[in-house]
């Protein structure tokens, strides 16, 4: 009897195992596993730019929900790539989304011009909940539309933003200034927005304010 129950208890944790590492890899689509995995978490991570006709169709799609779990190592892995692409010298930017190297999930790193020493942090879902009518004009690039720069001026100065942790805390605060635009811009990117759009919007405001 006690060797019937030694058994059945193997066959259940195997099969918990099992479907535990099914869960982690259901995280991510086949595809975007091979890029993930195609290389350590020290790697930067190819750049999608809207210059490559396959690559502006991804840009232009819906990021999806990411569940937090620090026991995921592929998203972990994913994470420190993602940061590494940002980071890395050839990139130098001050945010990035996972769309932008191929990821379509809610995941952003935003670098934090509100706080001292200026960290780079990482958000899951994010989602801005309130933008204030008060505007900002700022000049805004993006690491996927290389070599442009313009300056938009429908940028919210404050915006309230919730979000996820790594540790499966659900968060939210106010962000203003130049670090409310970083969200804006990163959190554009998971709908499929490019701030050219935003730019285009301005330009057609403008000329009917003219008539």
């Amino acid at each position: 009897m006690k060797k019937q129950l030694f058994i059945l208890s193997l066959i259940l944790m195997l099969a918990a195992c099992t479907s535990c590492k099914t869960f982690v890899n259901q995280s991510f689509s086949p595809k975007e596993l091979s890029l993930i995995n195609a290389s350590d978490s020290l790697t930067p991570m190819r750049i999608y730019k809207i210059t490559n006709q396959t690559d502006s169709l991804l840009l232009r799609s819906k990021s999806t929900f990411i569940k937090p779990d620090p026991k995921n190592s592929i998203l972990k892995t994913f994470i420190n790539r993602l940061y590494n692409t940002v980071r890395d010298s050839i990139s130098m930017g001050v945010g990035i989304a996972a769309p932008q190297v191929g990821i379509l999930k809610n995941i952003i790193w935003v670098q934090r011009f509100d706080k001292e020493n200026l960290p780079f942090e990482v958000y899951l879902n994010p989602k801005i909940t309130n933008y204030s009518q008060k505007k900002q004009s700022v000049k805004e690039g993006c690491l996927s539309i290389p070599n442009r720069s313009d300056m938009l001026n429908s940028r919210s100065f404050f915006i309230d933003i919730e979000y996820d942790t790594m540790n499966a805390e659900h968060k939210s605060e106010t962000i203003s200034n130049f670090t409310a635009v970083i969200f804006q811009h990163e959190i554009d990117h998971l709908n499929g927005i490019l701030y050219l759009d935003h730019l285009k919007n301005d330009i057609s405001k403008a000329k009917k304010n003219k008539k």
